[in-house]
């Protein structure tokens, strides 16, 4: 058997496919993130409840209604960002001139209330998800055995990241956006609807969080608890890619959890740790993050 550096190669590229995985939902989630707060300059600590919600969207969905996964792929983050747009147009828009700490805290307390909700409705263990059929099985790469569905989330992942960026960064609407977020008085002077923009930027986040969780539900059982365990690393890959930085959360996103994966491989008790340390590090000789800029 091929080894690298000692350590068997079916092993080593198992364990780096499982951060590559792993770096998939950080950097959707992250990016989420990066979006609102970039964007709207709020830290919204619900966003791992949004995760979650997304997951449990589909599981009731096809629980109650039969609708399948490739269905709920698009309905389940469409419902978690209509949501969303409900909760910033009525709540999260009444804190925007008060100190960012007060935002903090509102998403906060929305999201023990509702991972309490579902904690209490479905207990804390997980309900089983089944991928869809068409993505059984697995495919032999002659080093390692790739499971397609795996494969599949690191491919459409990528693509909605990327998407989200070209969004951002490359369109009439994305320039809006980052317009309205330096001068929103002299942007509605030009007619733009402001406020709009806002509560859109809001319910694509959530909705990027629900699409991670429609693609967590067959990889990992679907639990209230899902987001809490995965909103504190997800934290961290934001503040290493630069608080607000879309390409920096992408980016970051995918580096450390695949650091996580090797770290797996070459010292296994560092493996909780080592997304932490990294940012440690980044944070002493770059306190803006790898993509941020100075204040």
């Amino acid at each position: 058997m091929t080894t690298i550096f000692g350590i068997p190669m079916q092993a080593l590229f198992g364990q780096l496919l499982i951060g590559l995985i792993n770096g998939s939902f950080y950097a959707l989630l992250s990016l989420g993130l990066a979006v609102i707060f970039g964007l709207l300059r709020v830290i919204n600590f619900a966003h791992g409840a949004q995760y979650m919600l997304g997951a449990f969207v589909a599981y009731l969905l096809l629980q109650y209604l039969g609708i399948g996964y490739w269905a709920a792929l698009i309905v389940a983050p469409l419902i978690v960002g209509l949501f969303g747009a409900v909760v910033e147009r009525t709540m999260l828009s009444r804190l925007y001139k008060l100190d960012p700490l007060y935002g903090l805290l509102f998403t906060f307390g929305l999201a023990l209330t509702i991972e309490g909700t579902f904690r209490y409705l479905y207990g804390a263990s997980g309900q089983p998800y089944a991928a869809p059929t068409q993505l059984g099985g697995g495919t032999n790469l002659g080093f390692m055995f790739l499971p397609n569905y795996r494969g599949w989330v690191v491919v459409v992942s990528l693509l909605a990241c990327l998407g989200t960026w070209l969004l951002i960064e490359k369109t009439k609407l994305g320039s809006y956006l980052r317009a309205a977020t330096e001068n929103p008085v002299l942007v509605q002077a030009f007619g733009v609807n402001v406020p709009l923009l806002l509560t859109f930027t809001y319910a694509l986040g959530a909705g990027l969080a629900a699409f991670a969780g429609v693609l967590a539900a067959p990889v990992y059982q679907v639990s209230p608890l899902m987001g809490t365990n995965l909103i504190i690393v997800v934290f961290a890959v934001v503040v290493v890619g630069g608080m607000g930085s879309i390409m920096g959360a992408i980016v970051t996103g995918y580096m450390l959890g695949i650091a996580e994966g090797l770290t797996k491989v070459f010292y296994p008790e560092a493996s909780n740790i080592v997304i932490f340390v990294i940012m440690a590090i980044v944070l002493l000789l770059r306190p803006a993050g790898l993509f941020g800029r100075d204040a």
